[in-house]
């Protein structure tokens, strides 16, 4: 089921945070299971880099490109992992949103 596009600045903000805290909550999800950490391993940090950074960028008003066709920065490793991915659906969102503009 899709998730519903923000509506403006605001709304993207709140669902990027929501995104930063999801890679926290997998980290601590898998900390305890090498099995799991394996598969997650490839992908975690680079993505939990990228997604902080963004916070930030959006946060102090610095992103721009909104409603250009233009893909997050995130997206090459998401393309790469994406079946990986427990919280899929929200980058999808996100980086729709980017390309699509409010």
């Amino acid at each position: 089921m899709a998730m519903q596009k923000p509506r403006d600045y605001d709304e993207f903000l709140d669902l990027l945070h929501q995104a930063v805290y999801e890679v926290d909550e997998l980290r601590a999800c898998i900390e305890d299971d090498p099995e799991e950490m394996e598969r997650y391993v490839p992908f975690l940090d680079p993505l939990d880099a990228q997604l902080r950074r963004l916070f930030e960028d959006v946060r102090q008003g610095v992103l721009i490109g909104f409603g250009q066709s233009r893909d997050l920065p995130y997206m090459a490793l998401f393309v790469r992992f994406e079946r990986d991915i427990p919280f899929r659906e929200l980058l999808r969102t996100l980086n729709a949103a980017y390309r699509e503009g409010f």
